[in-house]
């Protein structure tokens, strides 16, 4: 599963970029500050870092400078709009440089895009007669279209991402509806059933007594 580390001292943008990221299949972790940014890049790895500049401890200039080290790939999300700044973060190696406020779909077609020529997005995914083109979001079984609703669609992009993985119903919730999961509900449950039908997956992704669901591809 791709990877993504969104550094940012604005608790509301980062819950967003965690809930939208989510969503499209993307595992995002959220700090608020250079110097827990600056540990968990040295700890773990990411496919991809969204870095403001404005930050508390380290700025985002001065961690740029470590994360080129590591290679990956950073775009700046920042208030900071003037061309000298723009140039300065390009010039440092950023994929891109992106001004506050942002649309946050020309933001997700901007990460998608860096992933991809980074080639940690793969844009079609085949599992036996069933293929997701994630640029598109159609799929096809057999070559015919199937018509998802966006929580369907999610549901199986998540699934297909993770094959084998165990996937609790709280890690679903969250991941496709974000926030907590509620009590006394079949939310979860009723989607899936109805995703598993449309595409023909009633036998591919099994329940797990006791822990959730899994794909066995």
């Amino acid at each position: 599963m791709v990877r993504i580390l969104a550094v940012d001292d604005e608790k509301p943008i980062v819950e967003l970029l965690k809930l939208t990221l989510r969503r499209s299949g993307y595992e995002c972790i959220g700090v608020y500050d250079g110097i827990t940014a600056a540990n968990l890049i040295e700890k773990e790895p990411f496919d991809l870092i969204l870095l403001d500049i404005m930050l508390p401890g380290i700025d985002g200039f001065s961690l740029m400078d470590y994360i080129r080290t590591t290679g990956t790939p950073v775009i700046f999300l920042t208030a900071k709009n003037a061309v000298s700044d723009r140039v300065k973060g390009l010039r440092m190696g950023a994929e891109d440089y992106i001004i506050k406020p942002f649309d946050i779909l020309e933001l997700q077609a901007r990460v998608d895009g860096v992933l991809r020529r980074h080639g940690k997005l793969q844009a079609l995914i085949q599992i036996g007669d069933l293929q997701i083109n994630t640029l598109s979001m159609q799929v096809y079984r057999n070559e015919r279209e199937i018509f998802l609703t966006r929580k369907e669609y999610e549901l199986l992009l998540l699934f297909a991402q993770n094959p084998g993985v165990v996937l609790s119903k709280l890690t679903v919730y969250e991941r496709v509806w974000g926030g907590e999961y509620p009590d006394n509900t079949r939310t979860v449950e009723l989607h899936i059933q109805r995703m598993k039908k449309k595409v023909g997956w009633e036998n591919r992704i099994k329940p797990v007594y006791g822990m959730g669901y899994r794909l066995e591809a």
